[in-house]
């Protein structure tokens, strides 16, 4: 499978197939809705855009997109509730993070080494291009090392992400040996955004642990559920060798959240609808995706430390 993959060249080129209809094999089993103004080691819980379960320690890693503190979170996860135990703040290779130049939105835990891969999705503006990157922490938030980020992903005038639509998914594929990112929105290059006819083009991006890029795919987005919304893929994770789940979140001022749970198999350039969470529960800002221990799949929402929203943990059995 490894060698297949590696001969994968850049396939932005394909079509992709109208997601199928929604697919009962997917069950409800929790929600959990954190309480406002929590605070943990000085800090407000907010913000949390993907977490994690380390093997090792037997926690959860949750991390924070907070711009001007980022950080991530240990806990506790069940189907009883959530309990946030610890925080640490995430450290450059120079020492804290000067604030706003780093806008954290994904983490794993790598199950070879116990450190930290987190995603960051830089910045666009005016007046500044701050590249997405994905990195390596030490368990207590210190910088490791980074991987380099693939040549189109970086932030120049005329290509690479749009502001806030970079580095959003991540996950570890073919036991740990590769690195797969997902881009939440289209690249500049790549197209427009999506309308309510018309899904926008983003990509999956592999790299081996190095940085070496083994494969862009095209990953074809759904249409908007709303004139006024706007959509974006929020989270991957490796199901099965070649297979991902992949998160799809659409938001919408007048209509409110709708987000969606597709299988996505880059090499057949297919995708299928499993679930619309809106379901089974009244979903919120919806980023984060992961496997825990007994093979129940965890959703979590980022609250934008607003207060008309909530942080958000749903659990699903996946067949």
């Amino acid at each position: 499978m490894l060698r297949r993959l590696l001969l994968v060249p850049v396939l932005l080129g394909l079509c992709a197939t109208p997601a199928q209809a929604h697919n009962p094999e997917v069950r409800f089993l929790a929600a959990h809705v954190v309480p406002k103004g929590l605070v943990v080691g000085g800090t407000t819980v907010g913000g949390i855009s993907g977490l994690d379960y380390d093997q090792r320690s037997k926690k959860w890693v949750l991390i924070s997109d907070d711009r001007v503190a980022p950080r991530f979170y240990e806990g506790k996860l069940s189907r009883t509730g959530v309990e946030f135990t610890d925080v640490h703040s995430l450290v450059g290779p120079n020492g804290p993070y000067p604030p706003g130049t780093v806008d954290p939105e994904d983490i794993r835990v790598d199950r070879w080494t116990g450190d930290l891969l987190w995603s960051q999705e830089g910045d666009r503006t005016p007046t500044t291009l701050i590249d997405p990157s994905v990195q390596f922490s030490r368990t207590d938030g210190t910088f490791k090392r980074g991987l380099p980020t693939p040549e189109d992903l970086k932030m120049k005038p005329d290509s690479g992400p749009r502001q806030n639509q970079a580095l959003e998914g991540l996950t570890f594929a073919l036991g740990g040996s590769l690195v797969v990112t997902a881009v939440e929105g289209p690249l500049l290059q790549d197209g427009p955004p999506a309308t309510t006819t018309t899904g926008a083009v983003s990509r999956v991006v592999v790299q081996t642990r190095a940085g070496q890029v083994v494969a862009q795919y095209r990953y074809q987005q759904e249409p908007l559920h709303a004139p006024d919304a706007s959509t974006g893929v929020t989270a991957i994770v490796e199901k099965a060798p070649g297979v991902y789940l992949v998160l799809e979140r659409s938001f919408s001022p007048t209509v409110g959240q709708k987000v969606r749970l597709f299988e996505y198999r880059p090499l057949q350039n297919r995708k299928r609808l499993l679930a619309d969470i809106g379901q089974f529960v009244r979903p919120d800002n919806l980023e984060g995706m992961a496997w825990g221990p007994d093979g129940t799949l965890w959703l979590v929402s980022d609250d934008n430390f607003n207060a008309a929203q909530v942080t958000q943990f749903i659990a699903l059995a996946v067949r």
